[in-house]
């Protein structure tokens, strides 16, 4: 089966003329003549990126799926296929309805009918891994129950091994193998993958993200059922609204289609600045409307997580390149680790400078946040950076929300909607509101900490005396907690007074 499955797939390679990739390689030229005996039925009409994006719609759905990820890697790939790639669209048919309810019943260990009390056979939405029904529960609440396909698994880890030796052999054959690193692409697929066969892991991302904007206007979540979710079948309150890319419709209904762009931006920079929590996925095939006008997010099987060092990183590139300080993006990149600490920063400082500086010479509402952040990370490779998977999958996001903010309102100001919670967040890091905030995390610690450490001190001299060294060692860190006591005792102090002078102005 393996190698049939093998087979498919080099004949539909020579159909839409994807030997070329392989074939420019000087230990390979000698092929070029068998593979041109089928010049009949290929699609040399077409450019590279196109014919890629057909052969892997001619795969399958596991391949198209690969081929999103893979747009979604612009550091990795030339940019004409990059655009081609991002193009593909997961539709899929759905499988029949008999496998939908033995799923169901192997799952809840009884027939469907006893489970809700009413299920549409008719799936709304098929896709690769899964697909969607409609149901009531019994106790009434209308339901979207998402169910995995039928052996996806198996489907998943035959091409998976197929797409491992395909890598191995471009890393070895084709002269931009090494550079572009497709073993670490498929790699990176493969998490996303095993991440989204697994509907449990899902459904509690969604439930972190409804409570991440619980009682906010902005961004409505549905409610995931537990009682009734497993790894294969996840089921979610159902939602009802417009999707977003259905524009006339949404004027129809009196939504502000302006104030709707600017809610986008809004929902992605909370997400990121103030959460460090995102939904990866943000197509316009993934979001809805409601009728009042808040949107409501849909399939939350890719989410990207980052941490304080990520969002300071982010915070630091956006406001310096706004404000032409070219060499503190250039710092930002050295102290973030993500290039070697021998980068020489001038160097490193030009080079982003030739890359950014032309964009200002158009207005600022039509600079691309997403471009800007390809540009910076295409400009840091040639310095040995290493992209961090969470901000390609950032930048993928931020791509989405530009694009639909912009199909929406195409005067959209994407700087000055996002700027205040850049200048926000980035007070609350370095001012005082960050300096007590990180008092207010560490006080646990340090209350926990402190009563123990004259006990542990002397049980480390108790068992060995002999060791001045560590004694010294030892005293210095008793010295040490002793005076972040005293510092803590006098924060607190201090902060009392403050607040009891506020009191006393208020009374009088």
């Amino acid at each position: 089966m393996q190698w049939l499955r093998l087979g498919r797939i080099l004949i539909v390679a020579i159909r839409f003329g994807l030997d070329e990739f392989v074939l420019a390689h000087s230990a390979l030229r000698w092929l070029r003549p068998f593979t041109r005996v089928a010049t009949f039925w290929r699609s040399f009409d077409l450019p590279r990126g196109a014919r890629l994006r057909r052969a892997l719609e001619d795969l399958g759905p596991i391949f198209v799926k690969f081929g999103q990820v893979l747009s979604t890697r612009r550091d990795l790939i030339p940019v004409d296929i990059a655009d081609e790639l991002a193009r593909l669209q997961d539709r899929v048919p759905p499988f029949p309805s008999d496998q939908v309810l033995s799923t169901l019943q192997r799952v809840y260990g009884r027939p469907v009918d006893q489970v809700f009390a009413r299920f549409e056979r008719e799936a709304v939405a098929s896709a690769s891994v899964a697909q969607v029904h409609f149901a009531v529960l019994p106790d009434g609440r209308e339901c979207a129950v998402k169910i995995l396909r039928p052996g996806i698994g198996r489907i998943i880890g035959r091409d998976l091994a197929l797409l491992d030796t395909a890598a191995t052999l471009a890393e070895r054959i084709w002269p931009d193998g090494r550079r572009l690193r497709p073993r670490e692409v498929i790699a990176e697929f493969r998490k996303h993958l095993h991440d989204e066969l697994d509907l449990v892991r899902e459904a509690s991302s969604a439930s972190q993200l409804r409570r991440n904007f619980q009682g906010s206007p902005l961004l409505r979540v549905p409610e995931m059922f537990w009682d009734w979710c497993s790894t294969d079948v996840m089921v979610m309150e159902r939602m009802h609204g417009t999707p977003v890319s259905q524009v006339q419709q949404l004027r129809d209904r009196g939504i502000d289609i302006q104030k709707l762009s600017r809610m986008g931006v809004e929902i992605f920079f909370t997400q990121v600045f103030r959460d460090g929590f995102f939904h990866a996925d943000m197509h316009p095939g993934n979001i809805l409307v409601a009728d009042d006008g808040q949107y409501i997010a849909l399939d939350f099987g890719i989410m990207g997580t980052l941490n304080d060092a990520d969002k300071s990183y982010l915070a630091q590139n956006f406001l310096a390149f706004f404000r032409r300080d070219y060499r503190r993006v250039a710092q930002a990149h050295v102290e973030a680790g993500w290039v070697p600490p021998g980068t020489r920063v001038d160097e490193f400082e030009s080079a982003i400078r030739a890359v950014c500086e032309p964009i200002f010479d158009r207005p600022l509402k039509e600079i691309s946040f997403g471009k800007v952040l390809l540009r910076l990370f295409q400009t840091a490779r040639r310095f040995n950076l290493e992209v961090q998977p969470q901000l390609v999958l950032l930048q993928k996001t931020l791509l989405n929300i530009e694009g639909l903010g912009r199909e929406l309102d195409p005067d959209l100001d994407l700087w000055r909607t996002a700027k205040p919670f850049l200048e926000q967040w980035m007070s609350e890091q370095v001012g005082w509101r960050g300096w007590w905030r990180h008092l207010r995390d560490e006080a646990p610690y340090w209350a926990a900490t402190l009563p123990q450490i004259p006990r542990l001190v002397h049980r480390a001299l108790a068992e060995r005396p002999d060791a001045d060294r560590e004694q010294q060692l030892l005293m210095r860190l008793v010295h040490e907690q002793q005076r972040q006591t005293r510092l803590l005792v006098l924060a607190c102090a201090i902060l009392a007074a403050i607040l009891a002078g506020v009191a006393g102005l208020l009374l009088v």
